[in-house]
């Protein structure tokens, strides 16, 4: 054991968030796994608690694997992914997988095991890796807007536009999230400025399309999250009913909550366990715990800002905070939808939610900012010992 905590390298307070984060999604889980077998009628609660430890036991060792890989590999990495995960887009959507007579043309079932895969989720976590990749190899250079079209935004118009049709919240999550890293990575704001236009004028174009001619596209959801948004705003339709059902089981948690386990409203919301999921820990644990797991997130951003800002590379630090910020960003949007801030987006609660495209991609995620992490320790270290072998420096320091 003791080998093996010598081995974990990077950030250990995000280590110990992270940790803490899993052990204590067991009892949300647990407890909303209920609904699913009492009231649905679906497996057994300790069958739902096995599958989560397995996800999240998989999802670690992803984290482990992850962070002892030096972190200027992901930039390869990115550009080799990426045709790979726009062919997995194309076959996601002209699969149309159904699961229980829904659409779910989100999702392709990997062969053998045959648990089902979100491509999207990977394909952000591609992307956001391939512009730090650009955007860090041109800090030294003057950016033009034609070229930078042609080698970055296209790739990534590309992948956003996959992952339209059947996914609307992680396309304008990872959107937003590259215009936040473009920005932060030193791209001339007017480029944005024109980005944004064009990506609103391509948006609206779709839209038109897929209401004039929706037997073009079968297997989109632009029907469901469409009306979604519209039902947000009218008050009326399914989702607006879970909506009123998470602010139900908020509200009655109060203070302290009624107790692990405890949770009424868990009966009444169908996704209970990943997308309110928050909702179920308010009524549970009340407003502290509902509190606490939003300062968890907010400890985990704190770190992965100082590791960014402590890198020792342009890459390093871009990487960090493109990989790192949409984790947050997603846990602060699946919150304000358990308390009515948000239209329903189908975002799970990073780390805690059911779900192993989820939990694993948050995990590949968070084992590239372990990675800066710990490369960068291992450059100070260095450079601390440079000096110790050298009384000189020391002699210099202590001089002047």
């Amino acid at each position: 054991m003791s080998k093996f905590l010598e081995n974990i390298k990077g950030d250990k307070t995000i280590w110990a968030i992270i940790a803490v984060l899993a052990i204590f999604s067991f009892l949300p889980v647990y407890s909303a796994s209920t609904n699913l077998v009492y009231v649905a009628g679906k497996g057994t609660t300790l069958g739902y608690l096995l599958k989560h430890a397995i996800l999240l036991l998989l999802g670690f060792v992803i984290v482990y694997t992850t962070h002892k890989v030096p972190y200027r590999y992901f930039s390869g990495l990115s550009v080799l992914m990426l045709p790979v995960v726009i062919l997995l887009l194309v076959y996601t959507l002209a699969q149309g997988t159904v699961i229980e007579g829904a659409n779910a043309s989100r999702w392709i079932s990997i062969p053998l095991i045959g648990i089902g895969f979100q491509t999207s989720t990977l394909a952000s976590v591609v992307v956001m890796i391939y512009v730090a990749r650009y955007l860090a190899r041109h800090k030294e250079k003057e950016i033009t807007f034609k070229e930078s079209v042609l080698y970055m935004w296209l790739p990534v118009g590309a992948v956003l536009a996959l992952i339209l049709p059947a996914n609307f919240s992680t396309t304008a999550i990872t959107f937003t999230m590259v215009i936040i890293l473009v920005f932060l990575g030193g791209y001339p704001i007017k480029y944005i400025v024109s980005i944004l236009g064009v990506g609103l004028l391509c948006f609206t174009l779709f839209i038109l399309s897929a209401r004039a001619f929706p037997d073009a596209m079968k297997n989109s959801r632009i029907s469901t999250w469409s009306s979604r948004i519209e039902n947000f705003v009218s008050g009326e339709s399914e989702d607006n009913y879970q909506a009123e059902k998470a602010k139900i089981a908020i509200a009655s948690g109060e203070i302290y909550g009624k107790g692990p386990g405890k949770s009424v409203q868990k009966n009444f919301l169908p996704q209970s366990s990943s997308d309110f999921i928050y909702a179920i820990i308010g009524e549970e644990f009340g407003l502290l715990g509902a509190i606490s797991i939003i300062m968890f997130f907010l400890g985990l951003l704190f770190r992965i800002v100082i590791i960014a800002t402590k890198s020792t590379t342009i890459f390093g630090t871009l990487l960090c905070l493109g990989v790192g910020l949409p984790i947050i960003f997603q846990a602060m949007i699946n919150m304000a939808v358990a308390v009515g801030l948000f239209p329903v987006t189908g975002q799970p609660l990073p780390l805690i939610s059911t779900g192993g495209t989820s939990i694993w991609m948050t995990c590949f995620a968070i084992g590239i900012v372990l990675s800066v992490s710990a490369s960068d320790h291992k450059v100070i270290a260095a450079k601390q010992k440079e000096k110790l072998d050298n009384p000189l420096d020391i002699l210099h320091e202590a001089v002047g």
